[in-house]
């Protein structure tokens, strides 16, 4: 995982996680809002969205007039929750989740520490406006939430209950009538609308995300109906319902000046939620604290119960992740992340660690894959062809710099489902090798015939022999050496790469790839910009290359759009930073997302897998398979943690008032 820096939550309303030092264990838990919005800091955590290709489909017909026409014996049932693994694991009357304490106290702060800094409070435009503050979504609820112990499972949270009909062409969701804003408004059937229609339009990952959503309208009092534009789509009554509500009746209204309210804009004008929690003060840019609403609505759902416990939520921000990581250890906040392996080997030798009074803990990850990545923008042109950038992974010494910088922690990537069972492996068989067959003519031909295998060195003789294999490649695809200078031998261009970052540490594992790649006879540079500089060149994918991550969850589908779809390569704001245009790959993420059945999904998934593994897109880095915390020592959690959910801090945790006053420091 890169050497990253220390991540956001993963529901950070961003576009794209700028990956940069070392770790994508700060990603964890992946959820398929994570993996919507790439989540985790400051175009993060997840915490990710799709945009889809124009799909030859028949068009349903209106869901309301649909369901209209049946009787009320063949309508579907509603459904208390939605899963795409089998039965959920909770019954209708479940009263709460197994991974969470129902008498946790409702007491005490945590705080949080993060790089970089917001200028926003206005989620619909996160990603193309602004700088979203990391935690607004403790502001909002959804109209179904996903419980962690379970693979693609939800549960209602605004929506008492979903339904659909068997081939998937609409959903409806039941609002609970007791949902209110803070307020005290109630949540509505207009508030739904309102939402959807407004996040689709100004938002890229959602535009991409719910591309083969339709519309949306009004089916009863308390039931909003959502068309969808074609059939078979097993996963978009679970992404609709990852919906957060906003309230319809705030954004049309006035502020305190008597400004009317542009939901187009950013805005620092605390909005009205109506979740767990509500912004009590910040100073933009630097802090931001939540409250704890005492009345909140939902907090006796079984979804809810035992959850956010903590009083106040508080985030400080730092420029620098020296100082954030020193401002930790003065006690200056209560939890991080630890996303360099230097750090976790060596940094953590101080008094509060060895008095037991800050505690280190990994915890693991099982609820997501990962492509991290060295990713060159196919926009330009001395990136297009296929052998060059086989040729930059050649030039990678990954054994090296895993031993001199990483201490040896890391495994090398070869996938881009990497740790789960989507991972692609040996030679194509089965199931997969006849979706492969199905198109042929569009994917390589190695996909049938060789195993793909990252270069592999760790001792100079190795790394001499790769870099012979780079030149030799970078020969073929038409670039000769002149004096020391790779060029175009029909252009005379020099190769010239700028690694773009907003961290300087990620110059610390760069360093030795430039140096590589300078034997190569490639001008190399290395920039850092601010993180708000970066997210624009990101967006406007104006860089050569940089250092990405997409997560992946165990149940991949629209999202896949997003990140490899040849209209998301045009589109601002995706998060196809490759620029990847392709046929094949197209064809393989519609296997992908209206696969039927599991044993069809993991084939289409391993199928389009190695498709981009042999197109050779990026040069893969590295990962570590837990979470590597470290936190003061004032906080309770579950016996039992949640199997998909890694630490999940803060959202299961509590305040400990005995722990808190044995480890002292000030509250």
């Amino acid at each position: 995982m890169p050497e990253s820096k220390p991540a956001r939550k993963p529901e950070a309303l961003q576009s794209a996680p700028p990956a940069s030092p070392e770790t994508v264990s700060a990603w964890a838990p992946v959820t398929r809002r994570a993996a919507l919005f790439g989540v985790a800091s400051a175009a993060l955590a997840a915490g990710f969205w799709r945009a889809g290709a124009a799909h030859a489909a028949q068009k349903p017909q209106d869901g309301a007039l649909a369901e209209a026409r049946l009787s009320a014996a063949d309508r579907p049932p509603w459904r208390h929750a939605l899963s795409l693994m089998g039965q959920p694991k909770y019954g209708a009357d479940f009263k709460h989740f197994d991974y969470v304490n129902p008498a946790a106290p409702k007491a005490g702060v945590v705080r949080f520490g993060s790089q970089g800094g917001f200028d926003s409070f206005n989620v619909a435009v996160a990603g193309v406006k602004g700088e979203v503050e990391s935690r607004l979504t403790l502001i909002y609820d959804q109209l179904m939430e996903a419980s962690l112990d379970e693979v693609n499972t939800e549960y209602g949270v605004i929506a008492a209950a979903a339904r659909y009909p068997e081939d998937y062409s609409w959903a409806s969701y039941r609002l609970r009538p007791e949902a209110r804003w803070h307020d005290g408004r109630p949540v509505t059937v207009e508030d739904v609308i309102f939402s959807f229609e407004s996040l689709k339009k100004l938002s890229p990952q959602y535009a991409a995300y719910w591309r083969d959503v339709s519309a949306v309208e009004k089916t009863g009092p308390r039931e909003a109906t959502f068309r969808f534009a074609a059939k078979g789509n097993r996963e978009l009554p679970q992404i609709v319902g990852q919906l957060p509500v906003l309230p319809k009746h705030w954004w049309e209204g006035t502020d305190a000046s008597g400004r009317k309210r542009d939901i187009t804009a950013t805005t620092l004008e605390p909005p009205m939620g109506s979740g767990p929690y509500r912004i009590k003060a910040f100073d933009a840019g630097r802090w931001c604290e939540y409250e704890r609403v005492k009345d909140y609505w939902g907090e006796k759902l079984p979804v809810r119960v035992g959850m956010h416990n903590f009083d106040v939520v508080r985030v400080d921000y730092y420029r620098d992740i020296t100082v954030l990581f020193e401002a930790f250890k003065a006690d200056q906040f209560d939890f991080r992340t630890e996303n360099v392996a230097k750090n976790w080997a060596t940094g953590y030798d101080f008094p509060a660690v060895r008095e037991k009074r800050v505690i280190l803990e990994e915890f693991p990850q099982r609820s997501s894959g990962v492509m991290q990545a060295f990713v060159f923008n196919m926009r330009r042109p001395q990136f297009q062809d296929e052998r060059v950038r086989r040729a930059l992974n050649y030039a990678f010494d990954f054994e090296e710099v895993n031993r001199t910088l990483f201490f040896g922690q890391y495994k090398r990537i070869d996938s881009y489902f990497s740790g789960t069972e989507l991972a692609s492996s040996g030679l194509p068989e089965g199931l997969e090798k006849q979706i492969l067959e199905s198109v042929r003519d569009k994917v390589p031909a190695s996909v049938f015939t060789e195993v793909y295998k990252n270069p592999v060195a760790g001792s100079q003789e190795a790394f001499r022999a790769n870099l012979r294999e780079a030149h030799r490649l970078l020969g073929e695809a038409g670039w000769e050496l002149k004096g020391r200078n790779l060029v175009n031998s029909r252009t005379g261009t020099a190769f010239v790469i700028e690694f773009l970052s907003f961290d300087p540490s990620f110059e610390r594992y760069v360093l030795p790839y430039q140096n590589a790649l300078k034997r190569l006879g490639m001008t190399v540079n290395l920039r850092v910009v601010d993180a708000t500089q970066y997210q624009n060149r990101l967006r406007a994918f104006d860089y050569d290359a940089v250092t990405f991550l997409w997560p992946q969850s165990l149940s991949p589908g629209n999202e896949q759009w997003n990140f490899w779809g040849a209209e998301a390569a045009k589109r601002p704001g995706s998060m196809n930073i490759a620029g990847i245009s392709d046929p094949g790959v197209d064809a393989l993420i519609g296997k992908v997302v209206y696969a039927t059945t599991r044993e069809e999904l993991v084939a289409a998934a391993r199928a389009l897998d190695r498709t981009l593994l042999h197109h050779n897109y990026v040069v893969p880095q590295w990962t570590y398979n837990f979470q590597r915390t470290a936190r003061w020592n004032r906080f309770g959690h579950p016996q039992t943690m949640p199997e998909y959910g890694a630490a999940a801090f803060p959202t299961i945790w509590w305040w400990d008032a005995t722990l808190a006053a044995k480890t002292g420091g000030r509250r």
